[in-house]
């Protein structure tokens, strides 16, 4: 049966909700180009709403900026290299794309969350889930920046009201309700689960100090711009219907000069086009009136493209402000740079959240917590926000020695089992390149002296000692298992044949 205090914090939770509706109506139906017509201030009559014209630059803003936030590894406290269990939990709950939507949350809305829950198919892989923050408030105490309580409110009736259902978490136990046919919330379950700690953790986009626990839509700066434009757009559409074409005019002519072989009258749109060939009188006269300039339309589109850009940062081309020759990839960088620096104080906020879930799971999974509740997010260089680029600036670096084989990997994000797997490529290709026949070898047998082999027999096995080697066997490993035992290895000597690419 809910306590008289629970049931306060759902209805709490639930005002707190209600009260944020319709801002959050309002910056997704401008994400998704759904807004309406009020919205401008704009009378347009029905028949001519056809002409309506949306520029989806919110959605250019969102896509810009989570399309660059890309996590490469989650490093436990003391750890250099990617932890696998969080990994695991990671790919299970398939969070490479679930935290899409955990950004455009955050973005679009200003808050975002995350639950974690236990998996009873798979104790150690715990499910994480990205809740929406239209369904979703919680409870922060403000000294200990804790979370106190939570509730994801859910559910309609029959009559499409709601909501219906109330998952309410809180430190020590998760409770389920439902409303029942009076109206009031009614206990459906309960699990005590004694964890200590709500499981859900809040993300807030640009919270600033004073302002409690709130964040604040990326789209604040965009929609008014966005209004503006598609009054420009709108009004352009007006403008090339009535005036792009320019108008004619005719003297010395009458409606019955205007009919078709069969004396009946042609429609205007055929007279406007035919008139020259229609007049037959021999002083009636024809021009036409010059066509409207809407050059200015094209000016003030630039004029917000560019105030957008100087609010978030953003080359002007991300708002349709193209030059005449393309940037070259030094002048892209540092067209970027405000954008790329945003991106990276977002990394660093959105971090510290992950981080929060990493080690929530890792108690789900473990029955311990983290040291400190620090799990270090890492995530890869918004500068180079593509494959292709990512490889193109390591392989310079590579080119300079100034990262080893194994780093490039780690920028790449590859995983353990991913490196051990291409380390063994590397090795067969190693070996097929030198022509080395490994069938000879004889793992942890002493095949003798080395001066009771010929000299080709000598050769083959050396050659093989140096492929092992190169793929990253000990020297004395690899003369053992390539039938050279007992070869001794001159110190800090070391034939050039032999090194490998990270020496």
């Amino acid at each position: 049966m809910l306590t008289p205090s629970e049931i306060q914090i759902v209805e709490q939770l639930k005002a707190e909700l209600d009260a944020r509706y319709w801002e959050d109506e309002r910056h997704y139906r401008y994400y998704r180009l759904r807004q309406t017509l009020e919205h401008l201030g704009m009378a347009i009559p029905p028949n001519m709403r056809r002409f309506t014209v949306f520029a989806n630059w919110p959605r250019v803003v969102v896509r810009t900026i989570a399309g660059r936030q890309k996590v490469r590894a989650l490093i436990l406290p003391g750890e250099e290299q990617a932890d696998p269990r969080l990994r695991a939990i990671w790919d299970a709950s398939n969070l490479t794309a679930h935290t899409k939507m955990f950004r455009r949350d955050a973005l679009i809305s200003g808050r975002a969350y995350m639950s974690v829950g236990a998996n009873e198919h798979n104790p150690e892989l715990p499910l994480v889930r990205v809740e929406s923050p239209r369904e979703m408030e919680a409870l922060v105490d403000t000294r200990t920046e804790t979370m106190t309580a939570a509730a994801r409110f859910f559910g309609k009736d029959a009559f499409g009201m709601g909501p219906t259902n109330v998952t309410l978490y809180l430190p020590e136990e998760t409770v389920w309700i439902e409303k029942d046919e009076s109206g009031k919330w009614r206990e459906q379950d309960r699990d005590s689960h004694g964890l200590g700690s709500v499981p859900v953790v809040m993300h807030l986009n640009e919270r600033l100090s004073g302002a409690g626990f709130e964040g604040e839509s990326e789209l604040t700066d965009v929609i008014d711009l966005t209004d503006a434009v598609a009054r420009s757009l709108t009004n352009l559409q007006f403008a090339q219907e009535g005036h792009g074409v320019p108008g004619k005019w005719a003297t010395g002519v009458q409606s019955g000069d205007f009919v078709d072989e069969n004396g009946k009258p042609i429609s205007m749109f055929e007279a406007y086009y035919d008139v020259i060939n229609m007049l037959t009188d021999k002083d009636a006269k024809w021009g036409q009136f010059r066509a409207a300039d809407l050059k200015n339309f094209e000016t003030a589109l630039n004029i917000y493209g560019g105030q957008a850009a100087l609010s978030y940062g953003f080359p002007a081309r991300y708002f349709g402000i193209n030059t005449t020759n393309p940037p070259a990839e030094g002048t892209v960088r540092a067209d970027e740079i405000e954008l790329i620096n945003g991106v990276e104080d977002k990394n660093e906020a959105e971090g510290m959240v992950l981080g929060w879930i990493g080690a929530l799971a890792l108690r789900f999974a473990t029955g311990e917590w983290v040291e400190g509740n620090r799990v270090r997010v890492d995530y890869f260089d918004p500068g180079t926000p593509t494959i292709a680029q990512r490889v193109d600036a390591l392989a310079k670096l590579r080119a300079t020695r100034d990262i080893s084989r194994e780093g490039m990997w780690d920028e790449m994000g590859w995983t353990e089992p991913r490196k051990a797997k291409e380390r063994q490529y590397l090795a067969e290709e190693v070996a097929q390149e030198s022509a080395v026949d490994l069938s000879f070898l004889h793992r942890g047998e002493d095949t003798g002296a080395v001066s009771a082999l010929d000299p080709d027999e000598v050769k083959k096995r050396a050659d093989a000692m140096a492929a092992l080697y190169r793929a990253g066997v000990e020297p004395e490993d690899a003369a053992q298992q390539a039938g050279l035992a007992g070869i001794r290895f001159r110190p800090g000597v070391q034939p050039i044949t032999i090194r490998r690419d990270s020496e």
